[in-house]
Formats: C-alpha cells, sequence, structure tokens
C-alpha cells in the first residue's frame, strides 16, 4: 500500500467508489491504511479533485436533488424564519446604520478640510493648529441640508392646506394666495431655525456636521437671541450669502447672524477657548 498511484489512477479509484463498483474488501482496506487521505491530497494537487466535484454538480441527479431540497417545506420554513428572525434585523439596522454613519463621517471630514483650505488660501497667517470654530464649507453643508428639511416641511404643510381649502371650495382672490404661500413659508423657516437653536443648539443639518451655535457662555442661544440670529441669517443670504465673507477672515469664524447675536458656532467635539 506504499507505492505511489498516479493521479489517473487515483481518478478511477474515486469514480469506481462513487460509483458503488469498488469491492467491499478494497475499499475496507484503503480506509485501514488511510489510503483515501493520501488520495485526497493527491486530487487536491494534481486539480482532479476539481474535475470531479465539477463533474458531481453538473449530473442530473444533483441538480435534481437541490431543487427538491430548495422547494421544500422545511427549506422553506426555515429560510421564513431566518428572514424573521430579530437577530437578522437587527444586524441589517447595524449596518445600515454603520454605513450612514461612515457616508456622514466622510462628508463631514471632507467639509472640515476645507474649511481650512479656504481659510490659509485667504488668511494669512496660516493658524497654528485646527480651529474649534466651524468653517464655510461646514456650515454651507449644514445649511443646504436644512433648507431641504425646511422645503419639505413647507411642501407637506402646503398639501394639507390645499387639501382643506378644496373641499371648502377654495381660495381666492390669486393674491391673497401668493402672499398666504409666502408667509406661510417664512413662518415655517422661521420656526424651524428658531426652534432648534433655542431648545438644542443645532438643527439637523448642523447636527449631521457636528456643528453646534453657542453663546458667550457657552449655552444655547435664547429665543430672543435665535430671533436675531434669524434675521441676521436672512440678510446675509439675500446679497448673493456676502454676509457669510466674514467666516473666512474673523478669529473665531463668525458671519453677520453670529455678530448680530453675539454667537459662535463650533465643532462637537472641539473645545472651543474662552
Amino acid at each position: 500500500m506504499d507505492e505511489v498511484l498516479s493521479a489517473p489512477e487515483i481518478a478511477r479509484v474515486v469514480d469506481r467508489a462513487l460509483a458503488g463498483s469498488l469491492p467491499e474488501e478494497i475499499a475496507r482496506s484503503l480506509v485501514r491504511h488511510r489510503v483515501l487521505e493520501r488520495i485526497a491530497a493527491e486530487l487536491a494537487t494534481s486539480g482532479e479533485l476539481e474535475r470531479l466535484v465539477t463533474a458531481a454538480l453538473a449530473t442530473p441527479q444533483t441538480r435534481e436533488i437541490t431543487d427538491r431540497v430548495l422547494a421544500s417545506d422545511e427549506t422553506q420554513l426555515v429560510l421564513r424564519h431566518v428572514a424573521s428572525s430579530p437577530e437578522l434585523r437587527d444586524a441589517i439596522a447595524r449596518q445600515t446604520t454603520g454605513l450612514a454613519e461612515e457616508m456622514v463621517g466622510g462628508v463631514r471630514a471632507s467639509a472640515v478640510r476645507l474649511d481650512d483650505r479656504a481659510e490659509h488660501v485667504l488668511r494669512r497667517p496660516p493658524r497654528a493648529e485646527p480651529s474649534a470654530y466651524g468653517g464655510i464649507a461646514t456650515r454651507a453643508i449644514a445649511l443646504a441640508t436644512d433648507a431641504a428639511l425646511a422645503i419639505v416641511v413647507y411642501m407637506s404643510t402646503v398639501g394639507i392646506v390645499s387639501l382643506v381649502a378644496s373641499l371648502v371650495g377654495g381660495l381666492r382672490p390669486d393674491w391673497l394666495v401668493g402672499v398666504l404661500l409666502a408667509s406661510g413659508w417664512l413662518l415655517v423657516v422661521g420656526t424651524y431655525f428658531v426652534v432648534f437653536w433655542s431648545s438644542a443648539g443645532q438643527t439637523p443639518g448642523m447636527r449631521l456636521l457636528r456643528l453646534r451655535v453657542l453663546r458667550p457662555d457657552g449655552n444655547p442661544p435664547s429665543l430672543g437671541r435665535s430671533l436675531v440670529r434669524m434675521v441676521g441669517l436672512v440678510l446675509a443670504i439675500v446679497p448673493l450669502f456676502a454676509g457669510f465673507i466674514p467666516v473666512l477672515f474673523s478669529a473665531r469664524r463668525r458671519g453677520l447672524p453670529d455678530f448680530l447675536a453675539g454667537t459662535v458656532v463650533v465643532y462637537d467635539d472641539a473645545v472651543p477657548p474662552t
């Protein structure tokens, strides 16, 4: 049994064993002398094992068995159990949340680099260490996110009001509709920013970018300061966003809304100097 078999001879032995034509005594002898382990090792190195496995998988019997297993009630029950398991839902939720956090983190990191790069181009001399205050890029992305969310809230409100108005015959005249739409837009946007600034110190867009607006004492702005800051935001946007240009040159990266309300915008994970 110490004789070395060639790959074709090994393949013929395996084929006969699979076909059931190998004498029982020879089969027991192969097991007893650990020849099967040697045969498996030889097949793995010669490539015959891959051929045999491919041939076995390509047989009609294998396809029939696979179809029967997949179509069986037991398999369907197992699949339903796995799909409805809390563990799977938790794993998908964690994966989705992790992916979203990575995407937001990548956007934020890029925005912070743009903050520093834009400031270094226009400001001399450059800062000796990273700033704790939010720069022009992160603030712009946060503002755009908040504007999109405010539009969603506004359009939802308009849809509900339009539905109610249609039930009572509509609104007339047209100029009144225009005034109501403009007033509604100012009311929704103003409420959105003022409520989030005064209650949490950050809007949803600022939270995504990990920004926070603070008073000099380190607390969120009061309702009055938030109203003043909202007026400053409108004034900063109207002349083609010129009110945000001071962010590039100010030591604490303050724009017109910050100067009017006496606030600063800081990164959530940084502590501004007192």
